[in-house]
């Protein structure tokens, strides 16, 4: 859990000050879960070639099922590192779907093909697989409160992660596409109703043409906050402050694009400070008590 704990502390950034909000032991179980999924991407990003990749992320697909199987002898230490204990700590201990994990490597081996996306429906439906099957861990981890519908908290952890997922994809449309191989993940019909391509966009060539895609793209993901709202309260209240402080955190980095569209181009990609984050978990953490101390009096 320690090694977790570290991998998450250097990697996580935006997601790190959320995580650390969640009490103990769901804490460390979702520190194990980021520690999985920061080992699959690293597999595949360290690879030579494209089928070196595929080779890797299949490996580690199957090490993954002999792992949950526990058919992999974890306790001797010359056959693995520490994460894979960790997860399987976790997987044992909550109710996550373990379907869940391999559709975020299916949305990592797509990306190994990736082709683009055609219309928003197309990318909605990646980022389902890579973000909001993350969400649905958490939550799990999380807990519902008593009342509570699984199956609805579970659709608007979906929507959570398309908001996510989006905005990361905005934050890193030039790094993604100097990437190599290079990805552009605006779909094709969005560029194309703005007349403007991503090449367009990396050089903001066309200014009032490259704001308007822009925000047509934040538009979904602002919606897609603004849909799962609900969620915040569906949660246990002793973990509401992460939720909460991860969602400020990267709605903030949406703001950040919204207010500037242009923001997508520069060389550093859009980010929060250091302090502005903790002021966001600190703020979290207060809402968080404060309604908590609300329902218990009205109860």
């Amino acid at each position: 859990m320690d090694h977790c704990a570290g991998v998450t502390r250097a990697r996580a950034r935006n997601f790190y000050f959320g995580l650390k909000l969640t009490p103990e032991p769901k804490r460390s179980a979702l520190y194990a879960l980021y520690a999985w999924t920061r080992q699959a991407d690293d597999t595949v990003d360290g690879a030579p070639t494209l089928d070196h990749a595929r080779r890797a992320l299949d490996c580690f697909r199957e090490q993954s099922r002999l792992v949950i199987e526990q058919r992999f002898d974890l306790e001797n230490p010359g056959r693995s590192d520490p994460m894979w204990l960790a997860v399987r700590w976790t997987l044992r201990r909550y109710p996550i779907d373990l379907a869940w994990l391999w559709a975020v490597l299916d949305g990592m081996e797509e990306d190994l093909s990736h082709a683009g996306y055609e219309d928003l429906a197309a990318l909605e439906r990646y980022c389902g697989l890579v973000a909001s099957t993350v969400g649905k861990m958490c939550v799990a981890v999380w807990g519902i409160a008593p009342g509570t519908e699984r199956a609805r908290a579970e659709t608007l952890a979906h929507q959570r992660g398309i908001a996510f997922q989006i905005t990361n994809i905005l934050r890193d449309l030039r790094a993604d596409r100097d990437a190599s191989p290079g990805r552009v993940y605006l779909p094709r019909q969005v560029l194309q109703q703005h007349g403007v391509t991503i090449d367009d966009l990396c050089a903001w060539s066309k200014p009032d043409r490259c704001s308007a895609c822009v925000r047509a793209i934040a538009v979904r993901a602002r919606a897609a906050y603004d849909e799962s709202e609900p969620l915040h309260a569906m949660i246990e209240p002793e973990c509401r402050a992460s939720l909460l402080a991860m969602t400020r955190i990267y709605s903030g980095l949406l703001g950040l694009i919204e207010r500037d569209p242009s923001r997508v181009c520069a060389p550093v990609p859009a980010r929060l400070t250091t302090a502005r984050k903790l002021t966001i978990a600190l703020s979290a953490m207060w809402s968080a008590q404060r309604s908590a101390r609300r329902e218990a009096s009205i109860t």
